[in-house]
């Protein structure tokens, strides 16, 4: 029977304590029977994203055993940073990788969610697993932030699809859900002024007229004295990571800025590399399956 592969992407709201990811981080490596993919952690933008595959069950114990620790050390009241954030355990997509149907994904972040519900922590399914169309899309959820929460709890409009109805200020809220694989593109500018990368952002967004699949935010990158256009690409094929590339060089050069680098955060697929290929070499007729590693996979 061919072996299911599902994957975890968990972002956490502490990317600073050393030593409180260390403890979080243990929590996730002591799983048995997962591949730990990536982690990463920003200092500005105070966050820590953790991913793994393996089989569903085992993908499920991996984030329940890092949650309840992440849960114990982490108090949003004395959290600051970067990037958007409402949660201790701010957003676990699980995301169907080879042989998982939606349903059994759906299935693992549902018992998922009812656990962090069991622990106290309101919980809202996003994605395909949202039970309103006003909770499909972690942007709408998430608006306004951890601090917006209190006002939240008051309108029956957020309550939550698990856990209970109350601000909890020591864990904030957590988002779950089931979506395509996106990929994480960060791209750094050599300037410290916010005001271009938020320009910058707005126009590359698709809900503001920019790039269809394309979310974006402008960060301070205050350790580096730069900012950063922060993207997810929520479908690669047909919003290519070069094409974000080129707006975001063309859009920085009317600025007469200069760009530093780019960042992929987490793991990514390697059909997304593709167009990378055919755009950046301008290979002609370029295939996947010319990449010898693909005739390798089992």
């Amino acid at each position: 029977m061919a072996k299911k592969i599902l994957l975890c992407e968990l972002n956490v709201s502490e990317g600073r304590d050393e030593a409180k990811i260390k403890r979080i981080t243990e929590a996730l490596t002591s799983t048995p029977s997962i591949t730990i993919m990536d982690v990463d952690s920003d200092a500005d933008h105070n966050r820590s994203v953790y991913t793994w595959i393996g089989e569903p069950e085992d993908v499920l114990a991996g984030a329940v055993n890092i949650t309840r620790r992440a849960v114990e050390e982490i108090d949003m009241t004395q959290h600051h940073g970067s990037h958007p954030r409402q949660g201790a355990v701010d957003v676990v997509p699980f995301v169907p990788v080879r042989n998982v149907e939606k349903d059994e994904a759906l299935e693992i972040s549902r018992r998922y969610g009812k656990f962090l519900g069991g622990l106290g922590v309101p919980v809202y399914y996003y994605e395909e697993a949202a039970t309103k169309p006003s909770r499909q899309n972690l942007v709408d959820i998430r608006k306004g932030q951890y601090e917006a929460l209190a006002e939240k709890m008051r309108d029956e409009e957020w309550r939550p699809d698990e856990g209970p109805f109350a601000f909890v200020p020591k864990s904030g809220a957590t988002v779950t859900g089931v979506r395509f694989p996106l990929v994480a593109y960060n791209v750094n500018l050599r300037t410290d002024d916010i005001g271009v990368a938020k320009e910058i952002a707005k126009r590359m967004r698709f809900s503001s007229g920019g790039l269809r699949y394309c979310r974006a935010i402008g960060l301070a990158l205050e350790e580096r004295k730069m900012v950063q256009v922060s993207m997810n690409l929520t479908n690669f094929e047909k919003t290519p990571i070069p094409v974000v590339y080129d707006l975001v060089k063309t859009l920085a050069d009317s600025y007469g800025v200069g760009i530093a680098d780019a960042e992929l955060v987490g793991p990514l697929p390697l059909a997304a590399l593709e167009e990378v290929v055919r755009h950046s070499l301008r290979v002609r007729g370029f295939n996947m399956s010319q990449i010898i590693e693909t005739q390798l996979l089992d």
